[in-house]
């Protein structure tokens, strides 16, 4: 995925410790961090479900849910090194480090690495950065992981057909959206069709009060059949 866009860079200790990490995430650290928490919790998240954060990146959301979880019920995975570290950065400023949350560093959402199953998971502005058959891919792990009755929340920008070629100018923000470049739009029908992909149903929620138009879609197994457990005693 490295190809895709710059998330990639790694950032220097000299930048992480001026706190450049909370812009190269997209910014608004307390906005969209709350928010997200909040929705998560709105939906019925309890302090002893197990979370998994896919595109943890440094926290920025994180944070909230490690101070709201039971100790070592967060989980976050990310593809970049540097805001992992910058993470742990941030769990220190917060005196958040006793909650023993558990970051990873994978960059084939390779989520069986931790061993468990969680009721609940978050893709936050991830998708929005990924050509389909990368989210198939995290879609196919997500399904292995997915606790009985669990549910995987992803943000998409909405085009209002398949294949919608033009590019989308989203409101509010401001965000241009591309059928097959960085930020992408999806349709519903795309999203949908990429869930049966790896075995998955789709609920569409839509606006959640994003500041950038982001759209929320959940993903669970139908019936919230069991999946078979990953080894381990996680």
């Amino acid at each position: 995925m490295r190809e895709i866009n710059n998330y990639a860079r790694q950032l220097s200790p000299a930048e992480i410790e001026a706190g450049v990490h909370r812009k190269m995430v997209g910014g608004m650290w307390e906005e969209i961090g709350r928010l997200q928490f909040e929705f998560l919790r709105a939906k019925g998240m309890k302090p002893s479900d197990r979370f998994l954060d896919i595109g943890c990146g440094a926290l920025r959301g994180g944070l909230h849910a490690i101070a709201y979880l039971e100790a070592g019920h967060y989980c976050g995975l990310d593809s970049n090194r540097s805001l992992i570290e910058a993470g742990r950065r941030e769990l220190k400023l917060a005196a958040l480090e006793e909650q023993t949350p558990r970051l990873a560093l994978n960059e084939q959402f390779e989520l069986g690495l931790f061993e468990q199953q969680f009721e609940y998971l978050l893709a936050l502005s991830v998708f929005t950065h990924l050509f389909a058959n990368h989210i198939v891919r995290c879609l196919v792990e997500v399904r292995k992981v997915l606790a009985p009755g669990g549910r995987f929340f992803a943000t998409f920008f909405l085009a209002p057909a398949k294949a919608h070629l033009a590019p989308i100018i989203h409101q509010p923000g401001g965000v241009t959206t591309h059928y097959d470049r960085d930020p992408f739009h999806y349709s519903v029908d795309e999203i949908a069709a990429m869930a049966g992909l790896a075995g998955l149903a789709i609920e569409l929620i839509g606006d959640w009060n994003h500041p950038r138009a982001q759209q929320m879609v959940i993903f669970s197994a139908p019936n919230g059949a069991a999946t078979v457990r990953p080894g381990g005693n996680g």
